[in-house]
């Protein structure tokens, strides 16, 4: 799952279904949210997992010295320019899957390992979107710290061809492989989960009598998307660590991880098993803000369309 761009709400059977078109719109809406309230948490995260050995405090506190408040926002274009893509690449992929098992199989739900799957897939589909955006957004991310500015900076035009030009399109895709892997395991937990906790909730509330038009209060979909988000980083957080190691590595003769499995044993060998795990705090607490504000945003939006 691109750390930027988070699946929203499904639309399910108990409530009435919105058209495509709005439910993109709103999925566009929640995404471009999470991305401006998560993109600081994120640069302290990446910078974590690929540069000096310092806590999330020390990191936070040399790119506010070193580089100023704008710093944080460093590579936010190329994730709200990928948002409507990847939206609408994981709901289309999701929902027709999803309608495919249904009808082989005659019934009106997906068991919980059903919807595992079926959310992997839409994410190992989104990945082909995801890779070459999260590569450009940490090149941007990991660049030589500096407050000069007579000295250029360059944007996600430059680093593209930066990129392309070390390798061609092929370039793009460095740390594919545990992109993928990631992407599936995420959005696997994402639908999965959160479907499940939705469900028990209006559940819950029909028993109590507090669901008599069957909506779930806004409060309690924000409770389970950020418990959601948390179990989904906590499980597939070592994939996104070698991911970024690829991905800020250096061209050439200056290539460190040529491969994944290059990346996991320099990991292991300079920290052990702390090495798959750094980062980890600025990133769950990430998750809180930005999966409530993601979808009380996008229960407003839904409301209002």
């Amino acid at each position: 799952m691109d750390s930027s761009i988070t699946p929203l709400e499904i639309p399910h059977e108990r409530t009435s279904a919105p058209s495509a078109v709005k439910e993109l719109a709103v999925g566009a809406t929640g995404g471009i949210t999470q991305v401006l309230i998560g993109q600081p948490f994120d640069i302290v995260k990446v910078r974590m997992q690929t540069q000096a050995n310092q806590n999330a405090i020390q990191v936070a506190r040399n790119i506010l010295r070193h580089e100023g408040a704008l710093a944080f926002y460093k590579g936010t274009l190329t994730p709200l320019l990928a948002v409507g893509a990847c939206i609408s690449t994981v709901y289309t992929t999701f929902h027709t899957l999803s309608k495919t098992v249904k009808s082989h199989t005659n019934t009106s739900t997906l068991t919980a390992p059903q919807t595992y799957l079926i959310g992997g897939l839409a994410g190992l589909a989104n990945s082909i979107i995801s890779g070459p955006t999260e590569h450009i957004r940490i090149r941007l991310q990991t660049l030589p710290q500096t407050r000069d500015k007579q000295k250029s900076k360059p944007g996600v035009v430059a680093c593209l061809r930066t990129i392309t030009g070390n390798g061609g399109v092929r370039a793009l895709y460095r740390g594919q492989t545990p992109t993928m892997l990631r992407e599936f395991g995420s959005y696997g937990v994402w639908f999965s989960v959160y479907e499940t906790l939705l469900s028990r909730v209006a559940d819950s509330d029909t028993k109590l009598g507090t669901n008599g038009k069957g909506q779930v209060p806004t409060y309690k979909i924000a409770t389970c998307g950020i418990v959601t988000g948390l179990v989904l980083w906590t499980v597939n957080y070592p994939f996104d660590v070698v991911k970024s190691k690829m991905q800020a590595d250096g061209f050439g003769q200056y290539q460190r991880y040529p491969r994944m499995r290059d990346a996991v044993r320099e990991t292991w060998r300079e920290s052990g098993w702390r090495g798959f795990w750094r980062g980890l705090g600025p990133t769950l607490t990430r998750a809180v803000p930005v999966s409530a504000g993601t979808f009380v945003v996008v229960e407003m939006v839904r409301g209002i369309i």
